[in-house]
């Protein structure tokens, strides 16, 4: 009741899901297939935008903040006080309609270290089938790799000659190459794979959410903002939304489960009175669960760029051209290859910083552009001047901060704090993780590419100056995750158990990114998915994969 007037139904359904990114996609997908009826509520609108879907669009949808929530962090004190920002989707698809498009499953110790901790059925054993299970890898199914799946996943198509380069280098720098960081080694160099097919992007909406479309069980309503959860007699019954300004109720026979983010679920939990009890006191929230880990744990991949004016002919200056650029996106919309479809991301790599580290602990992300970048058109405007740049991504942070209301109003941003580099060791991981790019830039086989250093610079040698430079330029490489960490029986901080369930209440599941109990060794769109994948068998109540055979294990710890 609202005043005395009875909140208008928009149905009841076997689930309400409430957020349509990656994983709220994967669940309405796999959740109508097995027979039940599912309302997704989107915040955000259809991915209609052709920008979306056309890889190099991503070049005008970042920096324009399209399509996201419009977040920025705290200013923090870790990073020169600087309050940078955190794009997260808000449109069908979720981020991943607006990411880079990097497929990346993280390193087989992550899941081992998860169910070490208590996390039953969580190993790199009993997650990979679910891996296997999502995707459509262009080289065929195998041990590790799914041929079959909804998601397409192919190799880089970027034509520049400096990414075979920069493998090179790293090989005459003596670090290891790989020749499928997903599968038997991660570590090394390697060609980065992209969730990109016929020339378009595979979203989690294209690959799971559209072929489900057609399925009478399930109803899709957008522009609806998630205003709290329902809870009667200690069970989620429903969720309350707004939608064009009218407040509606649906209402969940079996389940209601946020899919909302690592932003946006423990908000919603915090605004439905499940939370810290003294956060929430001090905006007139009534408590119903007393959860201090609700919010908290807050882990994100830190990054700080090196750049290089370039000496060698550069394909991205070429094509950026206004009329060459429009043939291209044309070209790309049209479902084929070119300029337009794909991203000058080409070269990823996987390193440890020591030798004795049992994974790497640092990702070279290699830009073959320069950044920022704008078309142009002679003689009205010049390009920019070319070059490219890498960036070096600090993978298992101990930093940690977190997500809090600003106030009750569901409209109101909440308020994000990650408190980067607190920890000694992040620091140290990411200013050694520089000197080996350095390393690596500095290898024969770069010499015809490099006129010079843009950033650090010559000048920046010591810790002491590299640290300024990690501090005053520092952004998210945007993975931010485990803000309501998944735990076991004993773990006193945990929000969900290893089923997903959110102790202390019936009937509510989270299956997001904010699950994580930590982050994993790399981009994480696809340990979303992979997560999903598993919580729909969890929720129809299916026996899970049958695990990978353990003969892989040896390998995969190279």
């Amino acid at each position: 009741m609202a005043g005395g007037t009875p909140i208008p139904d928009a149905g009841t359904y076997d689930f309400v899901v409430v957020g349509g990114g990656s994983a709220g996609c994967v669940l309405a997908n796999r959740l109508t297939e097995g027979g039940a009826s599912v309302l997704l509520l989107e915040a955000g609108q259809w991915d209609r935008d052709p920008l979306i879907h056309i890889p190099v669009g991503i070049g005008k949808i970042f920096p324009q903040r399209l399509h996201d929530w419009g977040y920025f962090m705290e200013p923090d004190p870790g990073i020169d006080g600087r309050g940078i920002e955190c794009a997260r989707g808000r449109v069908i698809g979720g981020s991943s309609s607006i990411n880079v498009m990097a497929y990346v499953r993280g390193h087989h110790s992550d899941y081992d270290r998860w169910a070490r901790s208590g996390l039953d059925g969580w190993s790199y054993a009993d997650v990979l089938p679910y891996f296997r299970r999502s995707e459509n890898w262009e080289g065929g199914g195998n041990a590790y790799r799914g041929g079959e799946g909804p998601l397409r996943v192919q190799r880089t198509r970027y034509r520049d000659g400096i990414l075979a380069d920069f493998i090179e280098a790293g090989r005459q720098a003596g670090y290891s190459v790989t020749t499928d960081y997903n599968g038997a080694q991660q570590e090394g160099f390697d060609y980065i794979q992209e969730t990109i097919h016929a020339g378009r992007r595979n979203s989690a909406a294209t690959a799971y959410l559209r072929p489900a479309l057609r399925r009478k069980k399930l109803r899709v309503i957008v522009g609806a903002r998630a205003d709290r959860i329902e809870i009667t007699d200690g069970r989620a019954t429903g969720i309350r939304f707004t939608q064009g300004g009218r407040v509606q109720l649906a209402q969940a026979r079996r389940e209601v489960v946020l899919a909302a983010g690592v932003i946006n679920s423990p908000k919603l939990l915090m605004l439905s009175g499940i939370g810290d009890p003294a956060h929430l006191a001090g905006h007139g929230i009534g408590v119903t669960i007393a959860n201090p880990g609700v919010g908290a744990n807050l882990r994100d991949h830190l990054s700080v760029m090196a750049s290089y004016r370039r000496k060698s002919p550069s394909w991205f200056q070429q094509e950026m051209r206004y009329d060459r650029l429009a043939m291209a996106m044309l070209k790309s919309l049209l479902r084929k290859d070119g300029f337009a479809s794909d991203v000058p991301i080409g070269v990823t790599a996987f390193l440890k910083t020591q030798p004795d580290l049992a994974a790497p602990d640092v990702q070279f992300l290699f830009l073959a552009a320069p950044f920022p970048a704008r078309p142009y058109l002679p003689p009205f405007t010049s390009p920019v001047p070319d070059g490219f740049g890498c960036r070096v991504a600090l993978l298992r942070p101990e930093s940690a901060g977190s997500i809090s209301l600003s106030s009750a109003d569901p409209d109101a941003k909440p308020r994000i704090t990650p408190n980067f580099l607190t920890s000694e060791r992040d620091r140290d991981t990411l200013r050694e993780g520089l000197r080996i790019l350095r390393r690596t830039m500095g290898q024969p086989v770069m010499a015809p590419h490099i006129i010079e250093e843009n950033a650090p610079g010559a000048a920046a040698q010591d810790d002491e100056a590299l640290d300024a430079f990690i501090r005053a330029t520092s952004v998210t490489v945007h993975h931010p995750a485990g803000t309501c960490r998944m735990g076991g029986a004993q773990d006193s901080r945990r929000v969900v158990d290893g089923h997903l369930r959110v102790a202390g209440v019936d009937g509510l599941r989270i299956v997001d990114a904010s699950v994580m109990p930590d982050l994993v060794g790399g981009n994480i769109n696809a340990v979303v998915m992979m997560i999903a994948e598993k919580a729909a068998d969890l929720m129809l109540g299916r026996p899970a994969l049958a695990r990978a055979d353990d003969m892989h294990r040896g390998t995969l710890a190279a």
